[in-house]
């Protein structure tokens, strides 16, 4: 049987803010953390199958960083198909998770000003031109700042 691996910070910090949620009844915050203690535990699974591509990987802070961020692309995504039907209901739903989420990308994220940087960098070494500048930034920055972000910067400054 494989050795138990030490739990890293922020999935100490996730559980041990789910344990106060849940004393304080908050139950959208419960099921928002069990949600994301449940995704971070299916890709621990999921890396013990050979035919995944990061097989035999130990787990990094990184990766559960990498499906922090993952979740949020997916409220994301569900706020803006719920505006969309018109349901205002799932679509508040949707943004307090996304709220409560974020809360836990704020300190792996940089600020716009620091993209803002490693993108003039970036235009200075490699022209104006948005698709040479982008995969680039987007590789440079993977994990550090949302993708979004990264390309509004990217567009802002290659114009």
């Amino acid at each position: 049987m494989p050795e138990a691996r030490q739990p890293f910070p922020l999935e100490e910090q996730l559980r041990s803010d789910m344990k106060e949620a849940m004393k304080a009844r908050d139950q959208v915050r419960v099921d928002t953390l069990r949600m994301a203690m449940s995704a971070v535990r299916n890709l621990e699974v999921a890396r013990t199958d050979r035919k995944n591509e990061e097989y035999g990987q130990p787990m990094t802070e990184k990766d559960i960083v990498r499906v922090l961020e993952q979740e949020v692309k997916k409220r994301n995504q569900a706020i803006q198909a719920y505006k969309q039907g018109g349901r205002t209901d799932l679509e508040e739903k949707e943004q307090k998770e996304l709220d409560i989420l974020r809360a836990y990308l704020k300190g792996s994220q940089l600020s716009d000003e620091e993209v803002r940087a490693v993108v003039v960098r970036l235009v200075e070494e490699h022209g104006k031109e948005f698709r040479r500048v982008m995969p680039l930034a987007a590789k440079e920055l993977k994990g550090q700042a949302e993708g979004a972000r990264v390309q509004q910067i990217v567009r802002e400054l290659t114009q």
